[in-house]
């Protein structure tokens, strides 16, 4: 059976790349059933961005693959969490000033894997020729 992989990129996500990753960080290496139950019961905000990613990538493998993948089967096999761009704002100070400060956000990066669904018909072959060795002893 062969493993088939996808991926999707959430850009621009108005959360800092340290807070993500926290929440990035609960969900590595599991499966994508049990990754989105964990996120819908984080309450972090990042949360949210993160399960959106894993959906999306999900999506992705289940559609644009050539076979029919094993929705079982599908694990998060990469999850990372970089940092975005920054926008410069500024704030009102007193005596007509303006300090500035930076608006962080952060990129998120899924791939999940998959194993290919195994067909009926081959199961059916696999299992007859077991069966005519047990009839002939």
């Amino acid at each position: 059976m062969a493993t088939y992989f996808a991926h999707a990129y959430e850009k621009g996500i108005d959360s800092q790349p340290r807070k993500t990753s926290v929440v990035a960080s609960l969900v590595r290496d599991r499966y994508v059933a049990d990754a989105i139950v964990i996120l819908e019961n984080t309450p972090r905000r990042a949360a949210r961005a993160v399960r959106k990613a894993i959906e999306s990538a999900n999506a992705n493998l289940l559609n644009n693959s050539k076979v029919s993948i094993d929705p079982k089967t599908i694990r998060i096999a990469r999850i990372s969490v970089t940092a975005g761009t920054r926008m410069r704002r500024y704030v009102p100070a007193s005596r007509g000033r303006a300090l500035p400060y930076e608006k962080i956000s952060s990129n998120i990066f899924v791939e999940v894997a998959g194993e290919e669904k195994v067909k009926k018909a081959a199961e059916a072959k696999k299992a007859e020729p077991a069966k005519e060795e047990k009839e002939k002893k």
